[in-house]
C-alpha cells in the first residue's frame, strides 16, 4: 500500500511538472528549455508573440515582454578598440587605424578576445545591477568598421583598417574570431561588419549621397572584406549604410542586400540599419513616401533592426495595408532572437562559461600590457636622418612642444571607452627620463592657430544669492522642463560622463539637461573670454542675452565669448546644456587669449638637447558627422590633407635653433607634410595610440622599443594627388591604382635595424585555381633586435583586363634577433591569383604574375639593397 501511494504521488508530480511546461500562465515554455535546439526554441518563442510585440523587438531598444519573462535588450553597443561608452572603466587600445598599422593579426585577435571578456564583465555586472536593458551594456557590438579608406579626407577612416581590401579582410577576420570566441554553442560576443557597403564619406552628405561604383570596383575593392567576414569568419551581424547605392538606400538595396548578402553569400545572421538610416529612405533619399513603405521595404530586403528611430513601429500599419506580411516579419524576429539565444541570454548562467567572467578582468594586467604592446607595434618611423633616433637617455634637457603633447583626448580616438589612467606623450617622456632630465613643455599652438586661450582660475569670482559657486539644476529630460531632479551648488562647470553613467541621484547620462547659473564679479576693467565646450548642445547667456548658441545636436566642441568687464561689476552667467546620447560633457572656462611668439619660444627652448614636437590632428577635428569650425575641416571630414600651416611655421622656428627636432605626428588619416619630410630629421607617426600611447612613444624615441609599424594608407604629397572626394571610382586611388609618387607609400615604415631578403622560392609548375606556396628567407643584418613586417605583393599587368598596379596578398610580422634568419612561408589562395573582370566576376587565368616579398612595396632602391626579393609565378591551365 505504501509503495502504491509512493507511485501515485510520483505520477501526480510528473503530471504536474509536464502540465506546467505547457501552461502559459505559469510561464514555462519550450523556448525556456536549454536541451532543445536554438532553432526550436526560437520558433516556439516567436510563435507566441503578437504582431505588435514582434515589431517592437525590431527596434534597437527592444522592450521587455513580461508575460513571457523576456527581458528588455538594447542592441546598440560599440567595441571599436576596446569596450566603448560604458560607464565603467575599461581598457582602451589604439584606434583601429593604429591597430592596422601593426600588420599583426595575432595581436588584433588577442585585443578582440580581451575586449569581449571586458564586454562580458560589463554585461554580467549590468545584469547583476538590473541594467542589462540599457544601451552600451549589451553583447551585440557594431564593430568592426571594414569600409575601405579610399580617400584620406574621410573623417571616419580612423575607424577602419586602411585602404587595402586584403589587409582589411585579414584583420577583420582576426577581430571577429577573437570577439566571437570558439565555443561550439555560445557566442562570446556578437560582432557586426559595417557599413555595408560602398561607404566612405563625405560625412556631410551621407544621408543623401548616392554612391556609384562599377561592378569591377565593387568586387575588387569594396566587397572582399565583407565577403571574408560573412562567408568565412561567420560574423554574427552586418550593418547597412546610410547612403544609397545605385539609387536605392543601402538598407533596401536589391544588389547589396538581396542578391549578394542573402542569396550569394547565404548570410543568415542579423542586419541592423545604421542609426536613423530608415528615416533617410523617406526624409532624405526621397525613395519612399512614408515610414510604413520605407520600413516594409527595408525588412523585405533583410534589414532586421531599425536603429535610432521608431520608423519600424509603422510595420504594424504596413502589415494591415498589405505592404508586407507578418510571416516576413517573423523571419527578422527569428534572426534577432537566434543571436540572443546564441549569446546565452535565455540559459542559466551556470551553462554559459562566458557568464562567469568576473569584473576583475576590467583593466586587468594582461589587458593593460597588451594595449601597450599594440601601441608600440602601431608606431611608424617615417624618417630618421643621420640616426637622430633613438635619443640618448643622458640628455640634460628636452623640450616637448605642441598641441598633442599633453592631449588626453587625442590618444583615445573616437568610439572609445574611458580607462583609469591615460599616458600622454608628455607624461610618457617624463616617466622615461625621470627627475635627472629637465623637461620643458609648452603647448604653443592649437591645431590650426597660434593664439591660445590661457585659462585662469576665476572660481572665487563666482557666487549666487550670497553663496559661493554655481547653481546647478539637473533635469531628467532634454528640454530643461519641469522640476529639476536636483539643485545644488558646484564650484565649477567641468563634467564628463559616459552614456548611462550616473549624473546625479539616479539620473543617468542620456536624454538629460542641465542649467548652470552664477554671478561673475570682475576683478578689473578690461576683457575676459569665457569658453564653453559641450556635447551635445549648449547655450551661453550673459545678463539674459544669448552670446553662444550651439543647441543643434552634434559634437560642437568649444566656443568662446569675449566679455568687456568693469572692475567690481557683476555679470549673470548662464550655461544651458542637453545631452541626447553618446558621451556627455559640459565645461565652462575663462581666461585670456595670447598669441605665441614663435621666435621667443624657440629662444626659450634652444638650450634643450632635443626638441620633440607633438602635433598632427585629433578626433576633436576628424570623426563622425561633427561640427568643426576650423580651416581645413568640414563636418568631421578634411578639406585639405596638408598639416595645418601654423604647425609647420612653428617647426621652422624650432629647427632654426640648430637642435634636433623630432616630429611626433598623431592622426587618424594620412597627412601631407612636404616641408617636414624635407627638413625635419626624424618623423614618427603615433596615430591615436590608446591609453598607453605616451609610454609607447617614449619607448620608441629612446630606443627601448624598435619600431616596425607600417602605413595601412598612402600618405600623399598634396591635395593635388586626390581625385574628387565624391567620386567612388578607384582610378588613381590608393596604392593599388595611384600613378603618382607618394610621400610615404602604403606598407612603408623604417626600423632601427636593417633586413635583407633572399632565397625566394616560387613553384615552377603552378596551376590556375589552386593554392600556391611561396617562401623567402629574411635576415636581420643590423645591430638591434626587432620586428619586421614581411609583405607579399602580386602584380599582373596584361592589356586584356584591368588589374591593380600591385596588390598585397600576404603579410607576417616576425621578430628577429640581430644576425638571425627565418624562413617565412605564404599560402596564396586561388582567389589571390584570380582576376576580376569588368562585370565583377572572378576568373582564373593562366599567365605570368610578378611576386615581390619585402618589408615594403618594391621599388628600385629596395631591390638593389636586397630589401625585396622578386620573381615570377607562371600559372598554367589545369
Amino acid at each position: 500500500m505504501k509503495n502504491f501511494l509512493k507511485l501515485f504521488l510520483v505520477v501526480i508530480l510528473i503530471s504536474t511538472v509536464s502540465f506546467n511546461v505547457i501552461r502559459e500562465e505559469d510561464n514555462d515554455y519550450p523556448f525556456q528549455n536549454p536541451s532543445l535546439s536554438i532553432e526550436a526554441r526560437v520558433n516556439d518563442l516567436v510563435s507566441r508573440l503578437t504582431l505588435e510585440e514582434k515589431v517592437a523587438q525590431m527596434l534597437n531598444s527592444a522592450p521587455a515582454i513580461p508575460r513571457l519573462n523576456i527581458p528588455s535588450y538594447d542592441w546598440w553597443n560599440e567595441v571599436l578598440h576596446g569596450v566603448a561608452r560604458t560607464p565603467y572603466k575599461v581598457t582602451v587600445f589604439p584606434q583601429a587605424i593604429g591597430m592596422a598599422a601593426t600588420f599583426d593579426t595575432t595581436s588584433l585577435h588577442q585585443m578582440a578576445d580581451y575586449s569581449a571578456l571586458e564586454g562580458r564583465a560589463v554585461y554580467n555586472k549590468a545584469v547583476k545591477e538590473g541594467k542589462s536593458g540599457q544601451r552600451y551594456m549589451g553583447l551585440t557590438y557594431w564593430t568592426p568598421n571594414i569600409n575601405i579608406f579610399r580617400d584620406p579626407r574621410w573623417g571616419r577612416g580612423q575607424e577602419t583598417y586602411g585602404e587595402d581590401p586584403y589587409l582589411t579582410a585579414m584583420l577583420g577576420r582576426a577581430f571577429v574570431h577573437g570577439l566571437q570566441g570558439n565555443d561550439p554553442k555560445y557566442l562570446k560576443a556578437a560582432a557586426c561588419a559595417k557599413h555595408y557597403a560602398v561607404h566612405s564619406g563625405p560625412e556631410p552628405l551621407r544621408h543623401v549621397f548616392d554612391a556609384q561604383a562599377s561592378d569591377y570596383d565593387l568586387w575588387d575593392t569594396y566587397l572582399p572584406a565583407f565577403e571574408e567576414l560573412v562567408v568565412n569568419a561567420k560574423v554574427a551581424g552586418v550593418m547597412c549604410a546610410y547612403n544609397a547605392f545605385r539609387k536605392q538606400p543601402c538598407c533596401g538595396s536589391d544588389v547589396l542586400m538581396q542578391d549578394i548578402l542573402r542569396n550569394q553569400w547565404q548570410f543568415t545572421g542579423y542586419v541592423t540599419s545604421d542609426c536613423w538610416a530608415i528615416d533617410d529612405f523617406f526624409k532624405n533619399h526621397k525613395t519612399h513616401p512614408d515610414a510604413a513603405s520605407a520600413s516594409a521595404d527595408a525588412v523585405i530586403h533583410g534589414t532586421d533592426i531599425d536603429c535610432g528611430t521608431d520608423a519600424y513601429k509603422s510595420l504594424v500599419q504596413a502589415v494591415k495595408e498589405g505592404k508586407i506580411t507578418e510571416r516576413q516579419i517573423d523571419v527578422s524576429v527569428k534572426r534577432l532572437f537566434t543571436i540572443r539565444f546564441r549569446l546565452g541570454m535565455f540559459d542559466p548562467a551556470t551553462m554559459v562559461k562566458y557568464a562567469q567572467t568576473p569584473e576583475s578582468v576590467l583593466e586587468s594586467e594582461p589587458h593593460r600590457a597588451h594595449t601597450l604592446k599594440m601601441a608600440r607595434q602601431s608606431i611608424v618611423l617615417l624618417k630618421n636622418q643621420k640616426n637622430v633616433l633613438p635619443l640618448k637617455k643622458n640628455l640634460k634637457e628636452i623640450a616637448v612642444i605642441g598641441p598633442n603633447a599633453d592631449n588626453a583626448i587625442a590618444v583615445l580616438g573616437n568610439y572609445n571607452g574611458i580607462p583609469s589612467k591615460i599616458v600622454t606623450a608628455l607624461q610618457g617622456i617624463k616617466d622615461k627620463v625621470g627627475d635627472k632630465v629637465k623637461v620643458v613643455y609648452e603647448r604653443a599652438t592649437t591645431f590650426t592657430k597660434d593664439t591660445l586661450l590661457v585659462y585662469a582660475d576665476v572660481t572665487k569670482q563666482y557666487s549666487l544669492e550670497g553663496q559661493p559657486g554655481i547653481r546647478a539644476e539637473y533635469f531628467n529630460n532634454k528640454e530643461l522642463s519641469g522640476t529639476p531632479v536636483i539643485t545644488r551648488m558646484e564650484t565649477s562647470v567641468d563634467h564628463d560622463w559616459q552614456e548611462g553613467e550616473i549624473v546625479v541621484s539616479d539620473m543617468k547620462a542620456y536624454n538629460f539637461s542641465a542649467r548652470y547659473t552664477t554671478d561673475f564679479t570682475a576683478n578689473e576693467t578690461g576683457e575676459i573670454a569665457f569658453e564653453v565646450e559641450g556635447d551635445d548642445g549648449y547655450r551661453f547667456l550673459v545678463d539674459g542675452k544669448e552670446q553662444i548658441n550651439a543647441w543643434t545636436r552634434n559634437r560642437w566642441g568649444a566656443r568662446n565669448y569675449k566679455l568687456q568687464t568693469e572692475k567690481g561689476k557683476t555679470y549673470r552667467l548662464v550655461v544651458e546644456y542637453y545631452q541626447a546620447e553618446g558621451k556627455a560633457g559640459i565645461k565652462l572656462r575663462a581666461g585670456n587669449f595670447k598669441k605665441t611668439d614663435f621666435k621667443a619660444l624657440a629662444n626659450r627652448v634652444k638650450s634643450a638637447d632635443a626638441i620633440v614636437f607633438v602635433g598632427g590632428i585629433s578626433p576633436q577635428l576628424e570623426g563622425e558627422e561633427m561640427k568643426v569650425n576650423e580651416p581645413g575641416f568640414n563636418g568631421g571630414d578634411r578639406t585639405s590633407i596638408l598639416l595645418p600651416s601654423v604647425q609647420t611655421e612653428l617647426m621652422k622656428a624650432l629647427k632654426a635653433t640648430g637642435k634636433p627636432v623630432i616630429f611626433v605626428m598623431m592622426t587618424g588619416s594620412a597627412i601631407a607634410a612636404p616641408w617636414e619630410a624635407e627638413n625635419i630629421p626624424a618623423i614618427v607617426n603615433a596615430w591615436y595610440g590608446g591609453q598607453s600611447a605616451g609610454t609607447a612613444i617614449a619607448d620608441v624615441l629612446f630606443g627601448d622599443y624598435n619600431p616596425a609599424g607600417r602605413l595601412p594608407v598612402t600618405f600623399y604629397k598634396s591635395d593635388k594627388d586626390l581625385p574628387d572626394f565624391n567620386d567612388y571610382t578607384m582610378d588613381n586611388r590608393t596604392y593599388r591604382y595611384f600613378k603618382g609618387t607618394p610621400q610615404w607609400a602604403f606598407g612603408y615604415g623604417l626600423s632601427y635595424t636593417t633586413f635583407q631578403y633572399d632565397q625566394l622560392n616560387i613553384p615552377a609548375n603552378a596551376k590556375v585555381n589552386s593554392t600556391v606556396t611561396v617562401s623567402v628567407r629574411v635576415t636581420n643584418t643590423g645591430k638591434m633586435d626587432g620586428d619586421e613586417v614581411v609583405q607579399l605583393y602580386l602584380s599582373r599587368q596584361q592589356p586584356s583586363f584591368k588589374a591593380p598596379l600591385r596588390a598585397l596578398k600576404g603579410f607576417k610580422r616576425i621578430f628577429l634577433k640581430q644576425g638571425e634568419s627565418k624562413l617565412v612561408t605564404f599560402e596564396l589562395r586561388p582567389q589571390d591569383t584570380a582576376v576580376i573582370l569588368e562585370d565583377g566576376t572572378e576568373k582564373y587565368l593562366p599567365g605570368a604574375i610578378t611576386v615581390s616579398v619585402g618589408g615594403s612595396q618594391p621599388d628600385a632602391a629596395t631591390r638593389a639593397s636586397k630589401k625585396t626579393a622578386e620573381g615570377v609565378l607562371q600559372l598554367a591551365e589545369q
